[in-house]
């Protein structure tokens, strides 16, 4: 599996973000939380990513874009642990709810945890259907 984060994975489709805020399930792991959506249309991908930052919080865009860098970085080298291991298409928008500007690490060390929590909730959601 590449470690890489081609165009094809990132999420971009304004409609199915606003999908995601309005009929997806969410998992947090303070600062992150991910929202996510199983998407039914066939698509080219497993998943589908996307990163936001709070203007409320991050006024300066060049903070909320570092932040943005490295939500994306965690992911892009976390990813292979979901990629193996689930069935089915998802959407993913990864949100940060802090307030203050975070290290590197501590992202990575959130990010592992919400995706270990994604992996142990979507089997027992498809059990329940």
């Amino acid at each position: 599996m590449s470690s890489k984060f081609p165009k094809k994975e990132k999420l971009k489709s304004e409609s199915l973000i606003r999908e995601i805020f309005k009929e997806g399930k969410s998992i947090s792991s303070y600062p992150l939380k991910l929202i996510y959506l199983e998407i039914k249309v066939p698509v080219k991908t497993k998943i589908q990513c996307g990163v936001t930052v709070p203007k409320r919080n991050f006024k300066s865009a060049v903070k909320r874009n570092r932040i943005k860098r490295l939500l994306r970085e965690s992911y892009r080298l976390n990813k292979e642990q979901i990629f193996n291991n689930i069935e089915g298409s998802f959407a993913f928008l990864f949100l940060y709810l802090g307030k203050e500007m975070p290290q590197y690490e501590e992202v990575e060390m959130n990010m592992r945890v919400i995706l270990q929590k994604f992996l142990k909730k979507v089997p027992d959601e498809k059990t329940i259907k």
